[in-house]
């Protein structure tokens, strides 16, 4: 009997394959990394700061960079990486280069969850021809695959939406899933913001009845590679995220998350939304309950 496996292979490729396939003409790569600095004193749960220097000091061969709060979060949202309209999202991948016939590779440093939140947002919007380079930019160096200092040269493209709005939720539907026994809501944040012992988003804790399935810990710490379907399924199942239920993830602002729900989505589940804003909106709403062990 055949145990746990990703189903959406497509969506998940390694070094060797994209080396091998860095001059396809319709191939778009990006460098998708942000990095949330401290912000101790501002009231704000972190700084964020563009990836774009270290894209600048070398990337992989010909590929672009996406700027998550720059080009592809509402400005004057009152939190960070706040969701544009579907239009306005495909507007911008369409000026980076990313179109309707174009297949694209999503990596970023440190941590895949800057890559799989563009993932996710790609597949939000209808298209579903993107992928996710396994371990990053930091496995591609440690390989000693090559980099380039170069510029990004993709044309303008068009990137038509046809939106999937089932794929992230808002704080009322959130609010809704409490006590229903036909959704599982889950917290991708580590298990000390799960307990409530930090209040870097306003008011310490939690989701009232939501489980948690830290988004870091599906990463194996070396090689910033997924750990394996077997390992994943087992911390999900642990949690009680059962495959026939709804599927709510949510973590500070809507990033983590989407590692697990790229993953929920590799393990077949079919039912999986991130909530937008997460905790960065939740733990400040103080009309909205929370929950602290």
């Amino acid at each position: 009997m055949s145990g746990p496996a990703f189903h959406h292979p497509e969506a998940l490729v390694t070094g060797d394959w994209l080396q091998g396939h860095l001059d396809d003409p319709d191939l778009r790569v990006f460098d998708c990394t942000t990095y949330l600095a401290s912000a101790e004193g501002t009231g704000q749960p972190y700084r964020v700061v563009s990836g774009r220097d270290d894209y600048d000091a070398g990337h992989i061969p010909g590929a672009g960079f996406l700027d998550l709060q720059g080009d592809f979060s509402v400005a004057d949202s009152p939190y960070r990486f706040t969701l544009p309209a579907p239009d306005d999202a495909a507007a911008a991948f369409g000026r980076h280069g990313i179109g309707d016939d174009t297949r694209v590779v999503l990596y970023s440093r440190k941590s895949p969850i800057w890559a799989t939140r563009f993932w996710w947002m790609l597949r939000w919007l209808g298209f579903d021809n993107a992928a996710v380079l396994d371990g990053g930019y930091d496995k591609w160096g440690a390989d000693g695959r090559p980099v380039s200092t170069g510029p990004c040269s993709y044309s303008a493209a068009v990137l038509s939406a046809y939106p999937r709005p089932e794929l992230f939720a808002d704080k009322d539907d959130v609010l809704a899933a409490i006590g229903d026994t036909g959704t599982c809501t889950i917290n991708a944040l580590s298990p000390e913001m799960h307990a409530g012992e930090d209040p870097r988003y306003g008011r310490p804790g939690r989701v009232p009845g939501s489980v948690n399935v830290p988004a870091g810990g599906q990463v194996d710490p070396e090689t910033k590679e997924l750990r394996s379907p077997e390992t994943v399924a087992r911390a999900f199942a642990a949690a009680g995220a059962d495959p026939d239920k709804r599927i709510i993830a949510y973590c500070g602002g809507g990033i983590a998350a989407t590692l697990d729900a790229f993953l929920l989505h590799q393990l077949g589940y079919t039912d999986i939304a991130v909530y937008d804003n997460s905790m960065s909106e939740w733990a400040t709403d103080e009309t909205l309950p929370i929950e602290t062990d």
